[in-house]
């Protein structure tokens, strides 16, 4: 059967964001994922045939989120969930099967759930079917002989005390009835419409109302402030931490160790303490990562060392030995077996197999040959101010220390830079290029400046 999915995001969020925030609480990270990304991930096994995102205040800021899975359309004034989904009509009302309406701050929800909510629909041939809890105080579902009357709007309604089952505010609904009933709902309290309103309207046509208990209540929990934020990141971090440590992977402490969704880790790889791995990110096998370490959008290979480092779309190949304090950035490739020390900065630079640049050097827009070292405190000046230049470095070339290249330059294989030098022109195979000026010693220079800096230090008191 047909399935389509009202996705509501039109909210403000007031609990939770700022009343200056031009952005959508839907639009916060989790893990590195916006909450919306996770609602819309989960529908996607449904296979719908279009996903309609309800936007409202910070639309701006949601739609480049759901952009290529959904269509987006804006309810103006935020008048209720019901007058939201009747925002989706213009693209939905023709539609026949099912819709699944869903809250964009339900980051929790799993697939499997709303798999199970629209098969227990399909089977019974409901109007309507509520996601429903055994817990909760609000929303209680009021039923007679197992069918749905209605949904009590306070926890003081008498008629509620023995009802088991609340509402989880996701619904699945027979598309064409839902469009049809909507727009007869009558206004509540507040001049709001409200989707659940429904069960009773349609409980009193006669039609068929279900309810749907949830395996895990806590999978429908929204996130309206930052403590539920927090509580939210911390189910979804034990999930995948889970299913890597069961997969083999080996994470030390689960606690601080922190996976996005969208990560794929190898088998034997060893998460430490205080990691963080965002993006699209790739990890093989027999790696140890961290402490201390954050990767985004990075593409790892086998059995390599990285400590305390900082890699943002970055490659590494295999078999190196990377950090402390190590930052990569902006396409860089770090080929195998390369050892790249504490306190450099690497962007936008492929550095050749079994190349070494051991600590406190910057290199930017640049290509390493094999086996080149690096000596401390290097730097490829790649910037005037206005363009960047690029520079190459031939295999089984030596960069002294203190060495920097003026972009842009080539130093072809073999070549030698003395430390110190300021390198402004190409360097040729087997040469040594020695740029700084020749050392001159002044005898008895070095007390004149002393006596001299102690008398300015006298006068000044």
């Amino acid at each position: 059967m047909e399935c389509n999915v009202i996705l509501l995001a039109a909210g403000k969020g007031t609990r939770m964001m700022s009343h200056k925030s031009n952005v959508s609480k839907v639009s916060m990270p989790l893990l590195g994922v916006p909450m919306v990304r996770w609602v819309i991930e989960a529908t996607k096994p449904l296979h719908p045939e279009t996903i309609v995102t309800v936007v409202g205040y910070g639309g701006d800021s949601i739609r480049p989120l759901v952009e290529g899975d959904a269509e987006v359309v804006v309810q103006e004034e935020q008048k209720g969930t019901a007058d939201a989904v009747r925002c989706a009509k213009s693209i939905l009302k023709d539609k026949k099967g099912v819709a699944i309406v869903v809250s964009g701050d339900r980051p929790l929800l799993r697939d499997k759930t709303l798999a199970a909510l629209l098969s227990a629909h399909e089977a019974n041939h409901d109007t309507m079917t509520i996601l429903s809890a055994l817990e909760g105080e609000v929303g209680k579902i009021v039923k007679e002989n197992g069918r749905v009357l209605r949904i009590t709007k306070t926890k003081n309604d008498p008629s509620a005390k023995d009802c088991k089952e609340s509402n989880l505010g996701v619904y699945a609904f027979d598309n064409q009835e839902l469009f049809k009933a909507i727009e007869a709902l009558k206004p509540g309290v507040g001049g709001e419409y409200h989707l659940a309103d429904l069960a009773e309207v349609f409980a009193s046509e006669g039609k068929k109302v279900s309810s749907f208990v949830i395996a895990d209540p806590l999978e429908a929990n929204g996130v309206n402030d930052r403590l539920q934020l927090s509580n939210a990141i911390s189910v979804l971090q034990d999930r995948i931490n889970r299913k890597l440590m069961l997969s083999g992977v080996t994470i030390e402490d689960p606690r601080t160790t922190y996976v996005g969704p969208n990560v794929r880790i190898e088998p034997d790889t060893v998460l430490r303490p205080n990691t963080h791995i965002y993006g699209d990110s790739e990890i093989g096998e027999g790696n140890s990562i961290g402490p201390g370490t954050y990767l985004e959008n990075v593409k790892i290979g086998d059995n390599n060392v990285i400590e305390y480092c900082h890699l943002v779309d970055t490659i590494v190949e295999g078999n190196t030995t990377l950090g402390p304090y190590l930052r990569t950035r902006k396409n860089t490739i770090l080929r195998n077996g390369v050892h790249i020390g504490n306190f450099n900065e690497l962007k936008n630079v492929d550095f050749g197999e079994g190349s070494k640049c051991a600590h406190l050097s910057y290199l930017g827009d640049s290509t390493f040959g094999k086996e080149v070292n690096v000596g401390c405190g290097s730097i490829v000046a790649n910037y005037d101010g206005v363009n960047k230049f690029h520079s190459d470095v031939g295999d089984h070339a030596f960069i002294g220390s203190g060495t920097i290249l003026v972009s842009p330059v080539h130093v072809e294989d073999y070549g030698f830079t003395a430390a110190g030098s300021t390198i402004t022109e190409d360097v040729p195979a087997h040469s040594m290029a020695i740029a700084r000026a020749r050392q001159v010693n002044k005898d008895g220079l070095a007390d004149t400046f002393h006596e001299k800096a102690l008398a300015k230090k006298s006068v000044k008191k």
